[in-house]
């Protein structure tokens, strides 16, 4: 289910967006920084200062996450359950592993959030459908890095 071109946009993907839901039924989505696949199978991510993400997939394990390439506008939508890992978990070990090679030890972290994907779905800008005769992903890249006036970031 999760396939190259997938990986490929969790690679490109500087955060991700976590929804779950309460226990009174209200939606939360929380932005994720560290977050990447396991063993091709399932969504992993840190829950570096997380309590009601935890607390919710604890009452509800259904969530969503979807996560973009900001500059060619595309990504994904992936549903599923989620699990926490905690050290207890013979899981928590080899995941830790991954995650650890991201954050560089510079984001303590004591549980995972586990996500077996159950339902993928693409997310594409609207442009693409409303002028797909000039909407490229090279034309993309160019207004976002106009947009966000990458020159004068880089300057800072």
């Amino acid at each position: 289910m999760l396939d190259k071109e997938i990986l490929k946009y969790i690679d490109k993907s500087v955060l991700c967006w976590l929804a779950t839901v309460d226990s009174n039924n209200q939606p939360n989505v929380s932005p994720k920084e560290v977050f990447t696949v396991f063993q091709n199978k399932a969504i992993v991510i840190a829950n570096i200062a997380s309590p009601k993400t935890v607390k919710n997939i604890k009452q509800n394990p259904l969530v969503c996450i979807s996560f973009i390439d900001v500059f060619v506008q595309k990504g994904f939508q992936l549903k599923g359950r989620a699990s926490i890992l905690d050290k207890s978990n013979p899981l928590f070990e080899p995941v830790e592993q991954v995650l650890l090679k991201i954050t560089k030890g510079l984001y303590p972290f004591s549980s995972i959030t586990y996500i077996e994907v159950e339902k993928v779905k693409p997310i594409v800008a609207p442009s693409y459908f409303l002028y797909p005769e000039t909407t490229t992903e090279e034309q993309q890249i160019k207004n976002a890095l106009k947009t966000y006036d990458i020159q004068k970031l880089l300057k800072l």
